[in-house]
Parts: C-alpha cells; structure tokens; sequence
C-alpha cells in the first residue's frame, strides 16, 4: 500500500474508533460493570486475583507479571511489595545514576544551579563568583543574561522617559513666533494651528532631524528651512550604535562556527574548549541548547558535564527535569512498585507545588528524604517530616509566620540585657510578617481531620499561633529546618478545646501528636487509602475497620493497609478495573504494558502535560484528584487515544516500542483476527468486553476494505487481489486496545 493510502487507512480507522469509543466510553467507565470476553464475569481466579493485585498495587503489569505473581502466590507478592527494602531495586539505580541532583542536598542543590535571587547576588558583588571553571561558567553566562536584562530594562524606562519628554516640549504652545527663526518678521505665529514648527531647540532630541541639522551646520548654512531645502542631500552616517550592532552580527557568526566545529571534537576535549572559550560564544552555546534543542551536541559528556551545559542555559531547569524524568523512570521500571505507588499517594496527600519559587531546589529532598522513608511507617513521623521540611514551610509560607505578640513583631530582644528597656510604642513598620494561618488550616482540612473534622475558624487561627516560628534557616542557600523562638507567638493556646501551655517548638509537636492520634484523623486516611486502592466510593465497614486498626496500631500505615488488602471487599467482583487511570497511571501503565525502553523520559513528562497531568504541577494543596469525574471527557479521553496511537507507532521520541513482539510473533502476522486477540491477551490480558472487541474489528475491516479502493479522482481500478495479504498494522490495532475502556481502567 502506498505511504499516503497507509496514513489515510490509519487515520480512518483511528478516528472511527475514538468516535465509538467517545460516544461510549464515559458511562461505560463510570460505571463500575464489566462483561469481559475472556474470563468469567465471577469468581476470583489466581489470574484474575494476581492481575487485579497488579493494578492496584502496581502501575500496570509488564509482558509476564501475571504470570510471575501466580508462581509466586498472589498473598506473598502482596507481602513482599510491603517489604521494599527486601527487594533488589539496582536495575532501576543504574537508570537513575546520571540524574546526580537526585542524590545532592538542597544546599548542594542551590549551590551548583542557582536561582534568580543568588545570581542577582553575585551580580551586585554581594557573593564571589564560584572558583570551580563548571560552575564559574554557569553562574557567568546567568549573570551576563541577568545584566542584559537589566540594561533592556533600564534603557526602555529612558526611551519612555525621553518619549514623554519629546512628547510634552511639542504639544507646549508657542509664544510670540519661533523659536530659533532667522530674522522672520512676517507677521506673528502665535496661535497658529500650522505651526508645526520645522525647527528644533538646541536642547530638544529629535531623531528624524539630527542628521541633516548637524550637516547644515558643518557648512555654515542657516538654520531656517529654505538653507535646508537647498543643501545637497548628505550620505547617511554611521553612528556609534549602527557599529555596535554590526560589530555584535560579526561575532554571532563567529560564536555560531565556534559552537559548530565543537560539536565535532571529542566529548572530554568538547568540555574543556566550552570553559575556555568567550563568553560570548558560551551564550551562544547556551541559547541553542533552549528548548531541548542541540541533543546531539550533549551527546557522549558524562552526566556532570550534561548538567553544566544544560544549567548554562537553565540551572532550575535541570534540577526540575531529574526530578520528574525520575518519577517516571521509577513507575515504569522500578522492583519496587508499591513503595512508589504510595510515595506517589503521601506526596499528593501533602503536596507541594513545583514551580512556587524556591520549591525547585528543595523538592528533590522532599520527596526522598521526607515523603518517601515514611510511606509505609507511622502516620505521626510523616506528619512530623513534613511539617518541619522546608518544601512545605516554603510552600504554604509558614516560614514567614510572626506571631503578633512576638519579640519580632514588637521590635524587642529575646534575651534583654540589664540596661535595655521596652519600648512602650513599638514601631509598627519593622514588623517583618504578621500571622499566616496557610498551614494551620490545610493541617486541619488537607492533611489530618478533613473539611468535615469538628474543627473552627478559631481553631486555624490558635494552631497559625503554635507554628509561629517554625521556619528555614537562610532558604535561598538551601538551608534546613530552624525554630525562631523570636517569631514565636508567646503564652498559651487553646486547640479544638484542649489548652496548649507555652513551650516553644514543643507546642507544634504536642499538636501533632493530637492530629495523628485523632479518630477524625484515622478515619480521614482511612478513607482516603480505601478511595486510592478499593473504589471512589469505599464500602463503610471497609473504612471502619481500617480506622480501628490505624488507632490500635498508632497510625501504622503497613498495618492499616494489610487489612485492605486481605478485605473480601478488595477482592469484590464489584472493585475489579473499578477505578480510573490518572494519567500518569495511564503513561506509565501504557509503556509497562508495551515492554518499552525508555531512553528519554522528558517526552513523557511532557505528554502528561497535555493530559492535564504535569508531574508536582498540582498548585493548590488539595492536590490531584483521584476520582474518574476528574479525569473522564471527551477532550481527555481523546488525548489518551492520540498517546496510544503515537506511542506504538514509534512517534513519542526516546521511546521504543515492538508491536511485532506483543502480538505473538517474531516476524509480522498476516491475519489481522489474530493478531487483534493476541493483542487483547498481552496488553489487557484478555479482559476485552465484546463491544471494544467488536467495534475494533469492524473498523480494522473497513481499514482493510478502504485500502483496497482507488483514491478519489483516480481512475484507476480496484488493487490487485494479491495486494490484499498486506499484513496488519500491528502498530494501530495495539493503540486502539491501549486507547480502550478497559486499558483505561485498572
């Protein structure tokens, strides 16, 4: 089949598809029924028990999962995955080991890429220019970019400046005739609407005229317009700044071949000349690597090198790429799936946002050192964690919490000396903050009690007042966790009826032992867990009992979520593919059916930007839903078919993907039947309702029965019968199964 009637058959047969599947699709994944070709409507099989187990567990099962978790037994599988530290994860550290901001602290962090507000620093000679050429030279192109930008600034606010100048000397009326005419005494001019003066003050900048004024002059002509009119007209003058710019074109041409024939040297001898070379051509260097650009230029350098280039034209940006190239990297390949499973629970459950200033540099910590070692311990440690992580102080600017009556906000010591007095009239003006209650409330409502806790308005503002100088040690540079006893609120506080007695940073850690501790609080997780793993509506005796076993056990969350796994109701026929993919359950889930081999996972990324989905991209605290309401539409649901089609047809760069391998065979299958049922067993493990299968098979035949007509305006007849054993396309018929209901349920 030609190549323009294979694009053409393929789109129809897309486009066929997503109709159908669009026009049905969204009451049929609300509702919880299935009727599945291939297994019993009933029962729980140990294919059906271990598929069920690794689409709640995990982020979908690979090519042989199901098989694996059934030797294994699907109980001790569960057990394990609740053990990660039993199990081998090196495969997935070795695909992590280039990312090295995932292992630096954040003050290595800020040190090595650094923000706006530390450039600016060392712009304004407020901090040394680093010693070390890599980071010399990253900190030089920002601060040569940053001056540029403020030279940009500067000279527009004189050009407005100079404007509004011009602009009032012309519009000022004239008295008594012109200024500056040469001997006129006809009549006065006074008045005149027509006076739209042909000269020029000595003191008046006009750009349109200064060129022939200066020529006039040079030959001793009058200034009056009839010696202007009769002046030869002069050569235009090259001024200092036509100059400079063809002096800049010059050098951009040369920095270009500067940058070219690097491409061509070695990767160590290609580092070693970008450190030495002008910094001219270094921001050359810099501006072609923007957007993803100059892949092939990064090609071969070590992964600090990488890191450097990269960091001269965007040092967040690197930090900010590890961190989510990684979390994909970890859903799809990673041993250890239910710790990232719940990593990626408890960090939604405290979210923190990426892209809120500082949260660039300290979220790599936050979710390694605080989210990550307490998602399957206590409640109360990740409560603790999080409330003294710097992410999240940043995040809902608790940091620059002042308590009212604090030393801070009256202007007094902590320690007065022997001579000092108080100041009965405080300024008011060097307060530094006053009380913020954005912690305080989504403490409450978001992270423990819930909206519907028992808690009040006064409740948020006296917890605000016990977390009064809980604060970060100098963020900018990455510091950590600091307690300002001067920031804090002093005396008593009363919490949801208990009195709080004064203790400093004693008091936050009394509060959460309460939160953590409370039956609102078990209930709240509870529900929550029972929401992730069971259905968007859990059954109450199910939350129940996992509330009575969060307070029996003191908020173990393993313990907790080994009576949900081991409840008839997680088993129930009711919850099998109940729950709806977010997307980043539907990508990663997508490339872990396929067995692909991701080799750049930044594609991804951007993707589940385009599903609504980007990775620590959910500003407000409240984080991504997990509901389907949330996530099923026409326009999302389009998107994940475009994915899906994109993916196996090889057009998501970085990512490769054998089709041929899925559907059974070494080579390419000749009997599209076949190889749309080979497809269903390895992609959605046969679980194909009669309908998809039905409505992928009509529209592959009449893919297969257009492709044998002439194109429209084309004489010639019907293709040749031995043309019609053209093979499947593998590639299409596995996008539409991953682009259906039941892939998109798990």
């Amino acid at each position: 089949m030609p190549r323009g009637r294979t694009k053409f058959a393929i789109f129809l047969l897309s486009l066929s598809l997503v109709s159908v599947t669009l026009s049905c699709v969204v009451p049929h994944l609300l509702a919880a029924k299935k009727e599945d070709r291939n297994e019993a409507p009933s029962g729980a099989s140990d294919h059906r028990r271990a598929l069920h187990a690794l689409n709640r567990l995990t982020f979908g099962p690979r090519p042989g999962d199901v098989q694996r978790v059934m030797a294994m037994g699907v109980d001790q599988w569960i057990n394990l995955q609740l053990h990660p530290e039993k199990i081998n994860d090196s495969a997935l550290n070795s695909r992590l080991e280039p990312f090295r901001t995932l292992r630096m602290s954040t003050k290595e962090i800020a040190e090595n890429f650094p923000d706006p507000q530390e450039i600016n620093q060392v712009m304004n000679g407020k901090r040394a220019m680093p010693s070390d050429p890599a980071r010399h030279a990253i900190y030089e192109v920002q601060v040569a970019r940053a001056e540029d930008r403020k030279d940009r600034k500067e000279e527009a606010a004189k050009g407005a400046t100079v404007a509004a100048a011009a602009k009032t000397v012309a519009g000022a009326p004239v008295e008594g005739g012109v200024a500056g005419a040469s001997g006129s005494s006809s009549g006065s001019l006074s008045g005149s609407s027509e006076v739209a003066s042909p000269t020029v003050s000595d003191n008046t900048a006009n750009g349109a005229m200064s060129g022939s004024m200066s020529e006039s002059s040079t030959n001793g002509a009058s200034r009056d317009g009839s010696a202007m009119a009769a002046a030869p007209e002069a050569p235009p003058k090259t001024t200092p700044e036509d100059e400079e710019q063809a002096r800049l074109r010059e050098q951009q041409l040369y920095t270009d071949l500067e940058v070219q024939q690097l491409a061509n040297l070695p990767p160590d001898q290609r580092f070693k000349e970008i450190l030495s070379m002008s910094l001219a051509a270094q921001l050359t260097l810099a501006d072609s690597l923007r957007g993803g650009k100059g892949q092939e230029f990064l090609e071969g350098v070590n992964p600090r090198q990488k890191e450097t280039l990269l960091a001269m034209n965007n040092p967040a940006g690197v930090v900010t790429g590890e961190l989510t190239q990684a979390k994909l990297l970890r859903a799809i390949y990673s041993e250890r799936q239910f710790e990232e499973v719940m990593t990626d629970f408890w960090f939604n459950h405290f979210n923190v946002f990426l892209d809120k200033g500082l949260d660039r540099l300290m979220l790599t910590s936050y979710e390694r050192d605080v989210i990550r070692p307490h998602a399957l311990g206590k409640f109360e440690d990740l409560l603790v964690a999080t409330a003294k992580s710097p992410a999240m102080l940043f995040y809902l600017d608790n940091w620059l919490s002042v308590g009212p009556n604090s030393p801070q906000a009256l202007g007094i010591p902590l320690h007065p000396g022997p001579y000092w007095r108080p100041n009965p009239r405080p300024n008011p003006n060097k307060r530094r903050s006053g009380l913020n209650e954005n912690y305080g409330r989504e403490l409450l409502e978001l992270h423990t009690l819930s909206v519907n806790g028992g808690y009040s308005q006064r409740d948020v503002t006296e917890v605000a007042k016990v977390f009064t100088g809980w604060t970060i040690d100098q963020p900018a540079q990455g510091g950590g966790f600091k307690f300002d006893a001067r920031m804090h609120e002093p005396g008593p506080k009363f919490v949801l009826g208990r009195r709080i007695k004064p203790k400093g940073e004693g008091e936050g850690l009394e509060v959460l032992h309460r939160l953590a501790t409370s039956p609102q609080t078990a209930h709240f997780v509870s529900l929550k867990l029972a929401e992730r793993f069971v259905s968007d509506n859990p059954p109450q005796a199910l939350v129940d009992r996992m509330e009575k076993t969060f307070l029996k056990k003191k908020g173990d969350i393993r313990e907790v979520l080994i009576v949900l796994f081991h409840s008839p109701e997680f088993w129930n026929d009711e919850t099998y593919r109940a729950k709806m993919k977010t997307p980043l359950e539907f990508v990663a889930s997508t490339v872990r059916a396929t067995g692909a081999e991701v080799e750049d996972a930044l594609p991804l990324t951007r993707q589940l930007n385009n599903m609504g989905m980007p990775l620590y991209g959910a500003q407000p605290p409240t984080g991504y839903s997990m509901k389907a309401e949330t996530w099923v539409s026409s326009s999302a649901l389009l998107n994940r078919m475009n994915f899906a089609l994109a993916i196996t047809g090889g057009k998501i760069k970085g990512v490769k993907v054998d089709a041929t391998q899925l559907a059974g065979s070494n080579s390419a299958p000749s009997d599209s039947s076949l190889t749309l049922l080979n497809l269903e067993m390895s992609l959605v493990a046969g679980g194909v309702s009669q309908q998809t299968h039905d409505s992928i098979q009509a529209q592959i035949e009449a893919a297969e029965k257009n492709s044998m007509q002439p194109r429209p305006g084309n004489k010639a007849g019907p293709r040749k019968p031995d043309a019609a054993a053209r093979p499947p396309d593998v590639n299409t018929i596995a996008g539409l199964l991953l682009g259906s209901p039941e892939f998109q349920r798990r």
